[in-house]
């Protein structure tokens, strides 16, 4: 949907699908123009401010070329005893991390930000989901590996996919532990007019405001 300048109204700054299907299940109608942001430029901090100026960041290089939009940045981490996981580069790192996660209670971090240059606003946070795993057997890991599915994953797993079964329970955010904030997001949408809820015998979807 374009406004008024012939740009994307909303614009979602990830090319994570996961990102993006939690947006279409809240019903929102928007574009999806990813961050090409070097992440290794941005200092690694407390986890909480590292995913919102990850978000931030991400944020602001698609706002610059769409200052008339309104830009979803978003950042996800998990972290353990101190220390932040990232994305797998082997099946030895992959079988290292879910091996330290094992049986232990570790937390997600996601950090968003919703901007708009030429409404000069700017909204970002970071949202702490508690994750606890089962104790995993060896034959586990290694099963889970041979999936692929823990290799783009931030942690070595996916709360969404196959890797529920790792997950004994949460505290907190479940969309948080899959990517993106969705209640936190939406509200700010509403909040600032920039999504009204209006329904109709053919629609259920959120409907844009200029």
């Amino acid at each position: 949907m374009p406004n008024s300048s012939g740009e994307p109204y909303i614009i979602l700054a990830s090319k994570s699908p996961r990102r993006k299907y939690l947006l279409e299940q809240a019903g929102l109608d928007f574009s999806v123009i990813p961050s090409s942001f070097d992440e290794s430029t941005v200092e690694l901090s407390s986890p909480e401010t590292y995913v919102r100026d990850l978000a931030q960041a991400k944020a602001a290089q698609v706002a610059a070329e769409y200052p008339a939009s309104w830009v979803i940045g978003a950042d996800t981490i998990v972290s353990i005893d101190g220390t932040i996981l990232g994305k797998p580069a082997s099946e030895t790192q992959a079988y290292e991390m879910l091996q330290r996660l094992s049986g232990r209670i570790h937390q997600v971090f996601t950090g968003y930000c919703i901007c708009c240059q030429t409404r000069s606003k700017l909204f970002t946070d970071s949202i702490k989901t508690d994750v606890r795993f089962k104790k995993l057997s060896d034959d586990e890991i290694k099963w889970y590996i041979h999936t692929r599915e823990p290799f783009d994953k931030a942690g070595a797993y996916a709360i969404q996919g196959l890797g529920s079964f790792l997950v004994k329970s949460i505290n907190g955010s479940y969309t948080n532990v899959v990517g993106l904030p969705v209640c936190e997001v939406v509200e700010i949408l509403i909040k600032e007019k920039v999504f009204g809820l209006v329904f109709n015998e053919n629609s259920n979807r959120l409907n844009g405001h200029r």
